[in-house]
């Protein structure tokens, strides 16, 4: 009896390392186009800790400060949630020094950010003179001599004419990066609802499909326009969204906590088995961007996210 147990025993024990190996290679193998590339927002809580402290968290290729505001008429006010500005220009160089970006995102009421070209092109001089390449007499810069990697315009709700103001303002930053002779060109992202584009209503991300969009981040959560389908992950409106921008890479837009939106969370065992396979078979695939600093530090949901990103 004991001879015939040995020999089934091994067996078992073989069949269990053969069964653990399989599902150890079906693991990886759903998660093959990794990019490890993790965006965050930063600046809207005074006690999410300093840019300096998101960067060498380790957790980030790339840190997204909000907001520059945007009232129209030449009116523009950052707003970093009570930061002390004093020492955010040397922590956006150390951030540079260890291999992050850093980038501002601008955010407009929609009721009033330019339409027109020669509004947009005011709010470019703005931003390129204050806070990237440029310099220019009576303009302040917050951050001293320290240069952004990248601006990001973050769209929420306005018509295509109000939307044709960000394609312009990306053309001309675009333009403006290459003629400057920068080491590097300005960054330029693009973070949207995900109801921006639809089967129904791809047009409406015409006036934005300029093709100077590096990365586009679409925000899987808080559905706005009464669109249910953009409340949380779907990979049927994910399909779209790599389709209609093909030259951008497309970053998944998650909330960090349960707490960061009231809509969209996706508990770490639903991001690696349901949606990372799927998102990542997208050529155009670039990462996931999380919202925010604040829940993230709170939740440490990057630290899933990185790994798998």
């Amino acid at each position: 009896m004991r001879k015939t147990l040995l020999p089934l025993l091994g067996l078992a024990a073989h069949l269990s390392t053969v069964i653990i190996s399989i599902h150890a290679g079906l693991a990886t193998a759903v998660l093959e186009n990794q990019t490890r590339q993790v965006v965050v927002f930063w600046g809207r809580h005074k006690d999410e800790g300093s840019i300096r402290e998101a960067c060498d968290s380790g957790m980030y290729t790339a840190v997204i400060m909000s907001f520059l505001n945007v009232y129209g008429r030449g009116e523009y006010h950052l707003d970093l949630s009570g930061h002390p500005l004093t020492a955010i220009g040397d922590d956006i160089k150390h951030c540079q020094l260890v291999g992050v970006n850093v980038s501002l995102s601008i955010r407009g009421n929609y009721d009033s950010l330019p339409s027109d070209q020669s509004a947009a092109l005011d709010l470019l001089d703005h931003v390129w003179n204050a806070y990237l390449g440029g310099s220019l007499k009576g303009v302040r810069r917050p951050f001293g001599n320290a240069k952004l990697d990248g601006v990001d315009l973050f769209v929420e709700r306005g018509t295509p004419a109000q939307h044709y103001a960000a394609g312009v303002l990306a053309r001309e930053l675009a333009k403006r990066s290459m003629r400057s002779g920068a080491r590097k060109p300005v960054h330029l992202t693009a973070t949207l609802p995900c109801a921006f584009v639809s089967r129904r209503r791809i047009d409406r991300g015409a006036a934005i499909k300029t093709g100077v969009f590096d990365s586009i981040h679409v925000r899987f959560y808080n559905s706005d326009d009464g669109h249910t389908d953009c409340s949380m992950y779907s990979e049927q409106v994910w399909d779209w969204w790599a389709a209609a921008f093909p030259s951008s890479r497309i970053y998944l837009g998650l909330p960090a906590s349960p707490e960061a939106a009231k809509e969209g969370y996706l508990y770490p065992k639903s991001l690696y088995y349901g949606v990372l396979p799927v998102v990542q078979k997208a050529a155009n695939y670039g990462g996931v961007m999380l919202w925010d600093r604040y829940y993230d530090k709170a939740s440490n949901y990057s630290s899933y996210v990185k790994r798998w990103a």
